[in-house]
Formats: structure tokens, C-alpha cells, sequence
């Protein structure tokens, strides 16, 4: 044991006394991981705390308090293997006296943590062997399937909105179709309008009417798959950019938490060197205030992380959903009105059955007298030029 003559450095935290009891689990524990004690720091403190564990339940004990006694009576002076037994050793409930460490979390997220999430984000999709060829370590969680996830995003995204560009294109041609039946249906109408033979007159009238008919189906047809259009566009523009918004959030806490992760075991390892030299480190010596700090943000980002993760698992599920079900009413919306446009259309087209149009062209206003003819001046003079222009020639001879 070694006389602790250093004060400790809060670095400017606090460290509020409390306790609290808890009840253990079946297999004798409380949830908790003990760092610090004896013979390098005059601190005992949490490291962690493990999830759905009798400590997590209770939420009041967090990763960086300080443990001051157990049941009671003080571990000051204790190794960290000590007062584990001695938590061990009590049977059903134990009363844990803590100081509780009240940080800041922001001063916790120097620029070390920040340049360590830029370099995470730049390997996130690097292979290892890359990242090892470059020097830069991946401490990235390995096969992240809401990666894959996005990405199944992006290609169903993708596939909607050429979806809803070919529906576009579609409606387009189906209007200009359905104007062309109307401008049709006027031409005929009018033919029948000014035919002076009633049977030529009724057949000309009946078609014009079936062919104004088929306009108002094609209207009817694009108003049938209108909403569909607003369907896609609200998937496209709305539930799609939500989703991609939050697995950003998501993987700008995963980087951070990686990033704390990373930390940590950055200082482990400074403290396993000292230890091995046997050399005094500051930090240590005077209570390791920096590393609990970090281990609080560490779990603070930890928490943050798995909210925003199991967010994210549930809005893409939900798009999943909405996605399978949501194609196959769209698909069938457009193929069974598509279906009924044409049905319709060939329904009454077979009715008008007008063909062929028997009709007196003695008797109609398409009968044109000689009288009538239309002769071009021009093309006489040039007649007129070509026969002297014969003649001359024929004299020459």
C-alpha cells in the first residue's frame, strides 16, 4: 500500500454523497463493474453498468461514481477484488454509499473525441485490410445490418420513383390519347351533322359519339391513378427523407459512442504501461476524475445510441411494411383501371358496329362537279410555254 499524498483533481466536477439499497439477482449480483482502489488510485468507482441487472433497473447508479462503502462500512484503502467480495458476500439486498459524480457531458467531448469520429466515419466503409494498409484502426461495429438497411432503402426509393416517372409519362400519353378521341369525335360529329343520308348520318353521329365516350373513360382512367402518383410522391418525398434522417442521427451516435469506446480503452492501456513500469500517473494518483468523465459519456452515448438504433429498426420495419403492401395496392390500382379503361373502350367500340358506311355519293355535299375543279393559272402559262417551245424546235428541223 502506498501513502496517498497527492489531492485529489475533480477537475472542477462535483461529488455528491448518497446510497442506495438493491435487491440481487438469482446468480448473487448487483450488475456492476469495480475499477480503481488500492494500491494506485484512492478511489474506488463504477465502470459500468451491465443491462437489465438489478443496477440498471434502479438507474441510480451510473459509470464514474465513486463507491465509499458497502452496507455501510467504508472501502477506503480497498482493492477493487475486495470490495467485490464484499458485495458478494452479502446475501439478498445491499446498501451501496456512492458519490455521485455531476459532470457535464460537453466536457467530456474534447477534440480528441471529435477527430476520432471524423476517422470513423471515414473507415466506416473502408475493408480491413485497407484500414490496416493505412494505419487506422476500425473499431466500428462489424456488419451493421442498418447499413445494409439503407441501402435497401435507396434501391426501393429508387424503384418508386421510376415507378412514379413511368405513371407520369403514362398519364401524359393517356391525356394526349383521350384528346385526340375528343378531337375525333368532333371531326365525325360534324361529318354527321352535314351527311344528308340519314343511315350515313346516324353511323357517322354513333361513331363520333362512342369516340367522345372513350375520352371521358381516359379522364375517368387518369383520375383512378391521380392518387396514386400522390402516393409515391409522399413515399418518395416524405417517409423515405425522414427515415434517412434519422440513420444519420443513428450513425452519428454510433461514431460518438465508438468514439468514447475507443477513449477508453486508449486510457487502459496508458495505465497498464504505467502499472508495468511501475511509474505514478497523475490522473490516477489523484482520484482518475478524467477517466470516469469518459466513462459517463461513454454510457450516456451508449443509451443515446440504442434509442436512436431501436428508432431506427422500427421506422424501417414500419417502411418495410408499408412498402410490401403498399406496391401491391399500386400495382394492382393501375393494372385493374388500366384494365377497365381498355375494356371499356373495346366494350363500345364492338357496339358501334357502323362499318361499312354505305353512301350515295351522287346525292352527298362530297360530290364535286367538273365546274368545280380547281385550276392554277400558273401551271397553264407553263403549259402554254412548254407547247411553243415544242414547236420551234420542230422548225429548226
Amino acid at each position: 500500500m502506498m501513502d496517498y499524498e497527492l489531492e485529489e483533481d475533480k477537475l472542477g466536477m462535483q461529488a455528491i454523497p448518497g446510497s442506495v439499497t438493491l435487491q440481487k439477482d438469482s446468480q448473487n449480483l448487483i450488475g456492476i463493474s469495480i475499477g480503481g482502489g488500492a494500491p494506485l488510485c484512492p478511489c474506488l468507482y463504477i465502470v459500468q453498468v451491465f443491462d437489465n441487472t438489478p443496477a440498471a433497473k434502479e438507474a441510480t447508479l451510473e459509470s464514474g461514481d465513486e463507491i465509499v462503502g458497502v452496507g455501510g462500512k467504508s472501502v477506503k484503502g480497498k482493492t477493487k477484488v475486495e470490495v467485490a467480495r464484499q458485495i458478494q458476500a452479502v446475501k439478498g439486498e445491499v446498501t451501496i454509499n456512492y458519490n455521485k459524480l455531476k459532470a457535464d457531458p460537453k466536457q467530456g467531448k474534447t477534440l480528441d473525441i471529435v477527430l476520432k469520429k471524423i476517422k470513423h466515419k471515414f473507415v466506416e466503409n473502408m475493408s480491413s485490410s485497407t484500414a490496416d494498409a493505412l494505419g487506422l484502426s476500425r473499431a466500428i461495429l462489424c456488419n451493421d445490418g442498418l447499413v445494409k438497411k439503407l441501402q435497401d432503402l435507396e434501391r426501393t426509393a429508387g424503384m418508386y420513383h421510376g415507378l412514379a416517372e413511368h405513371t407520369k409519362k403514362m398519364m401524359r400519353a393517356c391525356y394526349e390519347l383521350s384528346q385526340t378521341h375528343k378531337a375525333f369525335g368532333d371531326v365525325f360529329s360534324v361529318i354527321g351533322a352535314r351527311e344528308p343520308q340519314a343511315a350515313a348520318s346516324e353511323a357517322f353521329t354513333k361513331f363520333a359519339e362512342a369516340h367522345r365516350n372513350m375520352e371521358k373513360y381516359g379522364i375517368r382512367y387518369l383520375k383512378t391513378i391521380k392518387p396514386m402518383l400522390s402516393d409515391l410522391n409522399t413515399y418518395l418525398n416524405k417517409a423515405v427523407p425522414d427515415t434517412k434522417l434519422t440513420i444519420k442521427k443513428y450513425l452519428d451516435a454510433k461514431f460518438e459512442y465508438l468514439s468514447f469506446c475507443l477513449k477508453v480503452k486508449e486510457m487502459d492501456d496508458e495505465e497498464y504501461s504505467y502499472a508495468a513500469l511501475q511509474e505514478p500517473l497523475y490522473r490516477v494518483e489523484t482520484g482518475n476524475y478524467e477517466y470516469r468523465l469518459v466513462l459517463r459519456c461513454r454510457q450516456e452515448a451508449r443509451a443515446k445510441f440504442a434509442k436512436l438504433r431501436a428508432d431506427v429498426l422500427e421506422k424501417i420495419e414500419l417502411l418495410d411494411q408499408k412498402h410490401v403492401q403498399d406496391i401491391v395496392f399500386q400495382l394492382q390500382r393501375l393494372v385493374s383501371a388500366m384494365a377497365k379503361y381498355h375494356n371499356d373502350c373495346h366494350a363500345i367500340m364492338k357496339e358501334t358496329d357502323v362499318f361499312p358506311i354505305e353512301v350515295d355519293l351522287s346525292q352527298t355535299t362530297f360530290n364535286y362537279s367538273k365546274r368545280d375543279d380547281f385550276t392554277d393559272p400558273d401551271e397553264d402559262d407553263e403549259e402554254g410555254e412548254e407547247e411553243e417551245g415544242d414547236v420551234g424546235s420542230g422548225g429548226d428541223e
